[in-house]
């Protein structure tokens, strides 16, 4: 059967991420990809490692003229966050996406296209796989686990890296080159379940559904709704007449949740309802021009005999409506977020509903100092449990780079513009890869256009590709 992206240009990166898109490859479930990837580069004569962890690191080579220039670094992660929309059928464990193109975009169908990362990976396969492109000696890293800790780069053996200069492919923005970012953490409260007998008749389920949803670093200061905190919001004023059974929202720390569900139990089904349209409106009318199809619902649904406490439902209401979301602190001096956070995730089990949160920062002390322990004394005074982990840190701009002067004059050769030079608010695992790799002195990150990433509207730019990955064999050859 022939490829969809069958034809495009260049037609060996396109063939590349079309056979990753084959291969399952979440967020901690990397097996299966990171062993196709090793074989493939077993198969090609490739110098491979595959290391505990499943990260590989691949070199080659330095091509004729080349053999005194300092080694390369490319990287890029092979895990994808595994969004769909709501009642699609797809089991992101065994079955491949289904890619269609749309005005020269390619999207998957109802889900997430996995071009956060993938892009990148198919073109440093496709370099490695070429004897036409002059560059120096080469090194990639495609890591595991990006999207939810980092837990690849965080165990890699710094010392397996040689090369001098690293060049990550991990940014959504063509002409955007990236020589900063933010740092993160995991934060996570836990309400003990506390179950008793309902005294309401009806059961009903209460939705927030329609979001756009996005990146929580890249999107954090787009007023995107948020589902988990537009639902607290209901239910809080709801309070003196339903009884909490379960909340359950969102499925990824770092994506902004655009769905959640409360399953409630009422005596007054027409009040429940004429509320629900009231806040539907409501909600409406603040994400007018930010979230216009937000939709809040209410319906019947199976009986439920137990609830939780009245005093664990107002744990629960109480922390998704005291943590702060979005942007909590911006540069005075330039357009660039420097503190947030995500509230990604409610789910509710037989013994919690646990929260989690993503908070970002540039400025690490805001997180650790400021942010995190502002937390754990929200939690102490809830009396709930708590933790915090996972931290990553910040990539900070570095006065002096030479890659970055070198990718800067090749895009204004290249091209005829200036590239734009920026920090960002997302997490890159540049970061962590200065600090480990004794060998490295500096970085840049770039990529082709992609937009609504972490999200089942994520798209890639069939063009921006084929310009990105000219303008980065251009780099290689330009390094001498």
């Amino acid at each position: 059967m022939k490829n969809v992206l069958e034809g495009l240009k260049p037609e060996k990166v396109f063939y590349y991420f079309e056979e990753l898109t084959k291969i399952p490859h979440g967020s901690k479930h990397e097996k299966q990809i990171s062993d196709y990837l090793f074989n493939l580069c077993k198969n090609k004569g490739w110098e491979v490692i595959q290391d505990k962890a499943l990260n590989l690191i691949i070199r080659k080579p330095a091509t004729k003229g080349y053999e005194n220039a300092p080694m390369i670094l490319l990287q890029g992660h092979m895990d994808m966050v595994c969004e769909k929309n709501e009642g699609i059928n797809h089991d992101f464990s065994k079955d491949p996406l289904k890619l269609r193109i749309i005005d020269n975009q390619i999207y998957a169908t109802e889900t997430t296209l996995g071009a956060d990362n993938g892009i990148a990976v198919a073109m440093i396969f496709a370099i490695f796989d070429s004897d036409e492109i002059q560059h120096p000696a080469l090194e990639a890293l495609i890591t595991v686990d990006e999207e939810m800790g980092m837990t690849g780069v965080q165990r890699l053996d710094g010392d397996m890296i040689k090369a001098k200069h690293l060049i990550n492919l991990d940014s959504e923005e063509e002409g955007i080159l990236t020589a900063g970012c933010a740092g993160g953490a995991d934060i996570e409260f836990k309400v003990p379940s506390e179950k008793v007998e309902s005294k309401l008749s009806n059961t009903c389920l209460i939705k927030v559904s329609g979001l756009a949803g996005g990146h929580s670093g890249g999107d954090a200061d787009k007023e995107k709704g948020n589902s988990n905190k537009i639902l607290a919001r209901v239910l809080f004023d709801l309070l003196d007449e339903i009884e909490l059974v379960s909340f359950n929202g969102g499925s990824k720390p770092n994506a902004i949740p655009r769905e959640a569900k409360a399953v409630v139990k009422t005596n007054n089904i027409d009040s429940l309802k004429q509320k629900v349209d009231k806040w539907d409106k409501i909600i409406k009318n603040e994400y007018t021009f930010s979230d216009a199809n937000v939709v809040i619902t209410v319906e019947n649904t199976k009986d439920e005999k137990q609830v939780l406490s009245k005093k664990v439902a107002e744990k629960i209401i109480a922390c998704i409506n005291i943590v702060p979301i979005g942007v909590l602190s911006k540069s005075t001096v330039i357009d660039l977020v420097i503190s947030s956070n995500n509230l990604g995730i409610v789910t509710t089990d037989d013994n919690y509903v646990s929260i989690n949160c993503h908070p970002r920062s540039s400025v690490m002390s805001l997180l650790t100092d400021s942010f995190e322990p502002s937390m754990r004394q929200l939690a102490k005074y809830l009396n709930v449990e708590y933790a915090a982990g996972d931290f990553y840190p910040g990539w900070e701009y570095a006065k002096e780079s030479e890659i970055r002067d070198i990718c800067a004059e090749t895009y204004k050769e290249f091209t005829g513009k200036d590239a734009e030079v920026v920090a960002i608010h997302a997490g890159l695992e540049c970061g962590y890869l200065l600090k480990k790799c004794k060998s490295l002195v500096d970085a840049i990150s770039m990529g082709p256009n992609m937009e609504d990433i972490h999200s089942p509207n994520e798209h890639l730019d069939i063009g921006s590709v084929e310009r990105t990955f000219n303008y980065l064999c251009e780099i290689l050859k330009r390094i001498k």
